[in-house]
């Protein structure tokens, strides 16, 4: 979009010039000195906290740990990516700054590194072009929402999540998302909304209670993988290039069963031509 722009520029810039004008371009942005923000933010006195992460393009990664609702380090080489702390009484956002230029800057280093606190949270993080490293295992989330862009991104429950979350909503672009320990965020709905890419979703860990799935994607490779022993049901609504699934799975038609005890995992999936694998 960049090198568009910077073409389009150009152009008026000739144009001006054969007409005896003159017109300015746009200089590039240069990555200055690397700077390293300390963030410590503390949760707010009461009430259910909503966190919201808005990050551009960079490295972004979440762990627990905290003894605040948020501490880490921003580090960064351009002065306007310098993250920004907005709070509204439980509504609390990190935003970063602008990365939209008409040409694209040079060298530059966006890395956040945050730590988030144990106690109950709604966590949205919303994101462009970047490489996302999340292990939220043993955080207290009642709500997990990720949009982003082209993006790489490895998330994992290694522990149980101690809330009972209602909905964990995903939606990607052109991207790789590997989704591990998904029993353990302990959710009754996931919504899984994505463009073409490869993805990953793993639904190993503890499984408490009965959830529901449902997953569009476009043309892509996706992976579901179930524990033997888990009850689970896949519904697929539209057609699929290619389905492999193992001996576990037993097919009727466009749907495939696994059997298992106790809680129910229930797939509907929406997808466009592509692979679909189903496995342990």
């Amino acid at each position: 979009m960049a090198h568009r722009l910077l073409v389009a520029v150009l152009v008026i810039a000739l144009a001006n010039l054969a007409c005896g004008g003159t017109i300015a371009l746009p200089e590039v942005p240069t990555a200055g000195p690397e700077t390293v923000d300390k963030i410590s933010i503390p949760a707010p006195a009461a009430g259910a906290v909503r966190l919201t992460i808005s990050f551009g393009a960079g490295e972004l990664k979440l762990a627990p740990g905290a003894s605040n609702l948020v501490d880490g380090t921003a580090t960064y080489n351009l002065e306007n990516l310098k993250p920004e702390i907005i709070t509204n009484g439980a509504n609390v956002e990190i935003k970063q700054g602008d990365l939209l230029t008409l040409v694209e800057p040079r060298g530059v280093k966006s890395i956040w590194d945050f730590k988030l606190g144990s106690s109950p949270l709604d966590l949205s993080i919303n994101a462009g072009a970047y490489k996302g490293d999340f292990e939220l295992g043993g955080l207290s989330l009642t709500g997990l929402t990720v949009k982003d862009g082209a993006a790489t991104v490895d998330l994992s429950f290694s522990e149980p999540n101690a809330s009972a979350m209602t909905v964990f909503r995903y939606e990607t672009g052109a991207s790789k998302v590997d989704l591990t320990g998904l029993a353990n965020a302990n959710f009754s709905t996931m919504m899984f909304n994505s463009g073409a890419g490869d993805y990953k979703l793993d639904f190993s860990g503890d499984l408490q209670r009965d959830a529901t799935i449902t997953i569009s994607t476009g043309l892509s490779n996706l992976r579901l993988v179930v524990p033997e022993g888990v009850s689970a049901t896949v519904t697929t609504e539209t057609g699929l290039s290619n389905i492999n699934a193992s001996p576990s799975w037993a097919q009727d038609g466009n749907r495939y069963v696994q059997s298992g005890s106790g809680p129910a995992l229930t797939f509907i999936i929406k997808a466009g031509a592509g692979n679909l694998t189903l496995t342990h």
